[in-house]
């Protein structure tokens, strides 16, 4: 149903409840109402990279990866799929009526707040460091689940979050009060979601745990009324993070009472509750804490959001959707494993990569033919691919596995080598370190290799999974656990063709073996086809082509206080030192050739110029390499970004192919936030950049090659 019938639709409906009934539509499990034909529906729903927490469904890359693939166009099919399959999950579950939790269409997804600080645990659910990369993301992310699949109905809904200002400390998130400037702000923490509402119009808005400069979010008026509402037009409904209400007086301290605490929240514009606060909205509108016109504006407005998907329609059999859901099973599989490929970073290769003929005919590869050594916690772990927030994959296959179907004809030796994160396999044991007599001797025997090494969601995530000496989901450190040091110390000590295939959320570091690893491939958590597509890469059948969307920092230059939101020194746009590897930054075996950059300015009245690059492949087979665009705006008495991503698209051409890629520069990306939070034109100096890395020293030390420059 198109929203302006919709919206009518939803204002008859609320004309003829109660206030009670109107209160009780507020809570995120809203009860149905028998004498208007109104059944039951709960809100919560999730789908951060696949249909979550409600059994089979496809199981894409965390968010992180999808990020690194530098593929919006990917990612706006991936959003397709999952609207697709929850609309086709959710009618299944209609059919034998259920309509309980994670069974509806209103999905609490996509995360696109920032990771300013590398150490937070819930950096994988996002798209990284990059307000235009996120908002890019987003968007695309957005508009792919909310399309029409028949006319004028919504297939499903998305939700942006957290609103805002948020990106840890976990353990102390729920009284948390983040201290934000105006310009970092607009800059940083704002900008990727005014974008995202502006370009993709989500159906709703989460806001955060946390208090922005001394007014919990989920009853911040500036937020959520001058900002969100005012300013940028949003016309969906906003949401609490599940608790969160119930924080503004527990932890925040905020009001005297819940009853204050509700009252407050509608009164901001919240107009829906994840948890039970709302309870008390009825006590608060008779205690003039908030007006009855305020709810039913948000009653309307929920009601609106579920004509537009018509979630009340009866579904009576289910056989033909679970037909429809057979037949598209394949191309959604395809899709996914295309998404775990393009989100593979090579970070590291002396040479030894890819692992092939001629890698095991290597000199400096002697020793008994074709032998590989696959060791570590990770190698055969399900949990790397799964990320959280995460649906049944209908299979798994581990990174050893599918190395094993890749290379027939090498003989294997596999061990664990350590525990993820604790000191033995088996409890025991004494002392620490109980199968790292096992790997030495493997890797000495071996030709190669392959180290599986980093975290996964049971220690890296949000506060509540953590599940070991990690700080309620964050990581204490950059580096690894101290299980898997001593594995890398190890083998390291006993031969030097080691290869470390990485998985994690975010940045990690091998420390002192930073040097001596010969090939360092980031993973993230690479979904359940992400074993193939490691494998794929490892063997060269895959070109990797994956970007960081986030900074690598050395360990010791993370060393600011975790619980400081001043941007200054922070990612890529702000830090002032060399990192262990930069974003926007990823080796490949074959790259493509930039040539011819130029900047057309514009004539239009929008002011919106074009970058133009030829781009041609020099290879004997077909090439696919993200191109990236860059922004350096210098203005006198303010702080500008060193760079600023504005642009990228990813180009995939035949041997001995060129094109013209052109990319629309928007001048939102090129304007200039001053001291009080507004943005303008730029007055100064601009200077663009075009590559498949940021114009910075340590990428061109990197790559061995310099950005074109206009």
């Amino acid at each position: 149903m198109k929203k302006e019938l919709a919206r009518q639709k939803a204002a008859q409906i609320v004309s003829q409840m109660t206030l009670e009934e109107k209160c009780s539509q507020m809570l995120f499990t809203s009860p149905a109402i028998e004498r208007l034909g109104i059944p039951a529906y709960n809100w919560w729903n999730e789908a951060l990279h696949g249909v979550a927490r409600a059994g089979l469904a496809t199981m894409f890359p965390q968010s992180i990866g999808l990020a690194a693939t530098f593929d919006q166009d990917l990612v706006g099919r991936i959003g397709q799929v999952i609207g697709q399959e929850g609309r086709i999950k959710n009618e299944i579950a209609r059919s034998e009526s259920d309509r309980i939790i994670y069974k509806g269409l209103t999905f609490w997804s996509p995360n696109i707040n920032i990771v300013r600080d590398p150490r937070w645990g819930r950096a994988h659910e996002t798209y990284g460091e990059d307000p235009y990369l996120t908002s890019r993301m987003g968007t695309a992310f957005v508009k792919g689940i909310q399309e029409e699949d028949k006319p004028g109905r919504m297939q499903a809904a998305a939700c942006v979050k957290h609103f805002a200002a948020h990106s840890g400390p976990e353990a102390i998130r729920h009284g948390f009060d983040a201290k934000v400037s105006l310009k970092d702000m607009a800059e940083t923490y704002l900008a990727q979601f005014e974008r995202v509402i502006k370009d993709a119009h989500p159906a709703g808005v989460m806001s955060s745990y946390n208090a922005v400069n001394g007014v919990p979010t989920s009853c911040n008026k500036w937020l959520l009324q001058d900002v969100l509402r005012r300013k940028w037009g949003f016309d969906g409904y906003i949401v609490s993070d599940c608790g969160a209400v119930q924080d503004i007086y527990d932890f925040h301290h905020y009001t005297e009472t819940k009853v204050e605490a509700a009252g407050a929240s509608a009164d901001a514009g919240l107009e829906l509750n994840c948890g039970s606060m709302f309870g008390y909205l009825y006590e608060a509108v008779v205690k003039g804490y908030v007006s009855q016109d305020r709810i039913d504006r948000s009653v309307t407005d929920l009601f609106t959001l579920r004509c537009q998907l018509e979630l009340d329609e009866p579904v009576e059999d289910s056989r033909p959707v679970i037909d429809r859901w057979l037949k598209a099973m394949p191309a959604y599989n395809e899709l996914n494993l295309k998404a775990a490929r393009e989100s593979m970073v090579l970070l590291k290769n002396d040479g030894i990569l890819p692992l092939n003929d001629a890698a095991f005919t290597d000199e400096s590869l002697a020793g008994h033919s074709k032998t590989v050594a696959v060791i570590g916690p990770t190698a055969r772990s399900t949990a790397i691919l799964e990320g959280n927030y995460n649906g049944t994959a209908e299979d798994l296959p581990t990174p050893y596995s599918e190395l094993k179907k890749a290379m027939p004809g090498a003989t294997f030796l596999v061990s664990d080598g350590c525990h993820l994160y604790k000191k033995n396999m088996q409890a025991e044991s004494e002392g620490s370190g109980d199968r790292l007599s096992e790997a030495a001797a493997f890797a000495r025997y071996a030709d190669v290799t392959i180290l599986f090494l980093g975290l996964d969601h049971t220690i890296e995530g949000e506060q509540g999974d953590a599940s070991n000496e990690y700080a309620a989901g964050d990581k204490h450190d950059l580096l690894l656990p101290d299980s898997q040091k001593a594995l890398l110390k190890t083998v390291c000590s006993v031969t030097s063709n080691v290869i470390v295939v990485l998985t994690s959320g975010g940045a990690l570091e091998l420390g002192p073996y930073n040097d001596k690893v010969r090939a360092v491939l980031q993973a993230w958590y690479p979904g359940s086809q992400g074993g193939r597509a490691i494998a794929e890469v490892l063997t060269g059948r895959v070109d990797p082509t994956g970007r960081l969307p986030e900074t690598f920092y050395y360990n010791d230059q993370v060393d600011w206080d975790f619980a400081d939101y001043n941007m200054e020194g922070k990612t890529y746009r702000f830090f002032h030192k060399k990192p262990l590897y930069p974003f926007g930054y990823g080796m490949q075996y074959k790259k493509l050739e930039l040539s011819g950059f130029k900047v057309e300015k514009s004539e239009d009245e929008k002011g919106v110029s074009t970058a133009v690059i030829m781009v041609s492949n020099p290879h004997d087979q077909t090439v696919s390499m993200p191109v990236e665009l860059y922004a350096k705006v210098e203005e006198e008495g303010v702080r500008t970004p060193n760079f600023q991503l504005i642009g990228f698209k990813r180009v995939t051409l035949e041997a001995g192919k060129s094109v013209t890629v052109t990319m629309p520069i928007d001048p939102y990306w090129i304007s200039v936030v001053d001291e009080d939070g507004s943005r303008r034109p730029a007055t100064g100096k601009i200077t663009y950049y075009a590559g498949d890395h940021q114009p910075d020293e340590r990428s061109e030390e990197l790559c061995g090659d310099k950005c074109l420059k206009a």
